[in-house]
């Protein structure tokens, strides 16, 4: 078992600093997500609250109140005398959160279908090119994933669903690793651009069934490998 956090935190000397829009609860919630989704933090590493704090130079109360909302997405669990552990990934957990996502993404993409143009789809194409041009670059792989991630809100935010989008990512943590796991595959990036620029273009075409179809099945490829991905990497998953 991993037992402490210290040299993970990857945070500037002067630590972290919430202001009237961000509080440093929503600041070290998001550092700390980010460093699971990304497996920067492995199941099974203890996170200690007081070094915590220490890292980001806050007290103890943004932590605690982080550390709910970790909870809250089943990527830790707490136990007595300020112990958490970083939850392994869970298979069940992995086929709700894509249900969740296949059912609101499709409904997003049917919707655009019906506007055709409009700023949501201008935006994801520009995210497209972005992403293009970092394709076989696996030092990029992060950059990659940030812009896949900017694609999906930018079509929520084309429905009004902004919010809709975040309670999903907040929701889809245990999905989010192993999509970790499999973005690195070969061929895996060309795939995730081949699929967005598929349902772009059901969506300019005023084709709602087939945008729904080039939707679902641009999500299916990290589920289709799961038993394998599972297979190769034993020790992460319950």
């Amino acid at each position: 078992m991993n037992t402490s956090t210290s040299g993970l935190i990857g945070i500037s000397d002067s630590g972290i600093k919430g202001n009237a829009h961000v509080p440093a609860s929503a600041l070290v919630y998001e550092d700390i997500r980010n460093r699971i989704i990304s497996l920067a933090l492995l199941p099974e590493t203890t996170l200690v609250r007081a070094e915590l704090a220490e890292s980001f130079k806050v007290s103890q109360s943004p932590v605690r109140e982080a550390i709910m909302r970790l909870e809250q997405d089943g990527l830790v669990v707490s136990y007595p005398q300020s112990r958490t552990v970083v939850t392994k990934i869970d298979e069940a957990r992995i086929r709700e959160e894509h249900f969740l996502r296949v059912a609101a993404e499709c409904e997003v993409v049917r919707q655009l279908a019906e506007i055709k143009e409009s700023p949501a789809v201008t935006k994801a194409k520009g995210l497209l090119k972005m992403q293009e041009a970092l394709v076989g670059d696996i030092e990029q792989i992060d950059l990659f994933k940030q812009l896949d991630d900017s694609f999906h809100a930018a079509l929520f935010n084309g429905v009004n669903q902004s919010n809709l989008h975040l309670q999903i990512t907040a929701r889809s943590g245990h999905l989010a690793r192993v999509r970790t796991l499999d973005l690195p595959r070969a061929g895996k990036m060309v795939s995730v651009l081949d699929g967005h620029k598929a349902v772009i273009e059901a969506i300019q075409s005023g084709d709602g069934a087939t945008a729904v179809t080039e939707m679902r099945h641009h999500l299916s490829g990290t589920m289709e490998r799961l038993p394998l991905i599972i297979e190769e990497n034993r020790s992460l998953f319950t």
